[in-house]
């Protein structure tokens, strides 16, 4: 069987970071936008470095202005993901570009989201759920509004909460306050952490925040006490390889940390968190690994399981999805 035909579950990625840049530039010129500015010659995303990736990131999403920019946006995205094997994807969605953190416009625009999440199961055969996410280097305070978005919206569609950005912003615990809010109002939690921040960045979001899967967190290697503890505590890893070799975290997928986190019995998890940035889909990021450590279908349905497992949605879509993972691995 071929990477491609794999049956796949995603658990990181950004719904705006998604965005293929054929779009977003078909957006800017609808709006009359000028933003060629953020696009290399051959049309793919321009950046040099994960903070000026930040603000390719932020100016891409300034042609996402209405409800119906994010319509089209999820219908784009997850035929993408489809088209890779994906049959369910957790999506990050930030209030911050969906209506500027105002719970009236955000019900339009998830109402939207929500929208193209049911034609895309029914056209592409893949369930969608969204993660909340505060943006760390845009404060607590914003923070706190994002929550309250997500508590008041929080139901079969939107079923965890999480915080992205630039991790050498503030530190976990500035962000308690909104955490403690998303669990109280029953969401789950990830975070963000050791991608630019080392192992200590990872111990006080699982310390601090009290979250159940942490993104990335492959700075975790350089503390292998930290690596044991993760396993033995079955936290999960949103492991995201195509982008950490992309931004430099680590030269080749064969020098990534995922195969000694597999090893040492980490419960890890195969992501493309932005895959055009990145050039990357789940497909190339199965290739990928599978060429670096040989891992063969048996690994990789395990990592699907571990994945659908670690999901946020209910238990009813878990088992759903879960028999489509037995069926093809039969």
């Amino acid at each position: 069987m071929t990477m491609n035909l794999l049956p796949k579950v995603e658990l990181h990625l950004h719904l705006e970071g998604a965005a293929p840049p054929s779009f977003i530039k078909g957006l800017a010129k609808e709006k009359n936008i000028d933003i060629n500015r953020i696009f290399n010659d051959d049309g793919s995303y321009r950046f040099t470095d994960f903070w000026e990736f930040l603000k390719i990131y932020e100016a891409a999403c300034t042609t996402l202005q209405k409800p119906e920019d994010f319509y089209r946006l999820t219908m784009a995205v997850l035929e993408e993901s489809a088209a890779s094997g994906v049959i369910y994807s957790e999506t990050f969605l930030s209030p911050d570009f969906c209506g500027g953190r105002d719970l009236g416009a955000w019900r339009e625009y998830l109402h939207a989201i929500q929208e193209a999440a049911a034609q895309a199961e029914k056209s592409f055969g893949i369930t969608l759920r969204g993660i909340v996410t505060c943006i760390r280097h845009f404060g607590p305070e914003k923070a706190r509004q994002t929550v309250h978005c997500a508590a008041e919206t929080v139901g079969n569609f939107i079923v965890g909460f999480g915080i992205a950005g630039d991790e050498k912003v503030g530190a976990p615990k500035d962000f308690l306050w909104s955490f403690d809010a998303a669990r109280e109002a029953g969401l789950r939690l990830t975070a963000h952490a050791g991608e630019w921040g080392g192992p200590e960045s990872v111990r006080a979001a699982i310390q601090d925040l009290g979250v159940e899967r942490i993104g990335h967190g492959v700075r975790a290697i350089e503390d292998l006490a930290l690596v044991d503890e993760i396993a033995e505590r079955e936290i999960v890893l949103e492991i995201c390889p195509g982008s950490n070799v992309a931004l430099g975290l680590y030269p080749t997928f064969r020098e990534h940390p995922i195969g000694e986190m597999f090893h040492r019995g980490v419960k890890v998890t195969v992501s493309t968190d932005d895959p055009p940035f990145f050039h990357t889909t789940m497909k190339r990021e199965y290739d990928m690994l599978n060429q670096a450590f040989d891992w063969d279908e048996g690994v990789f349905h395990t990592i699907a399981k571990t994945s659908i497992n670690a999901a946020f949605c209910d238990q009813d879509t878990k088992t759903r999805i879960a028999k489509r993972l037995e069926q093809v691995h039969e």
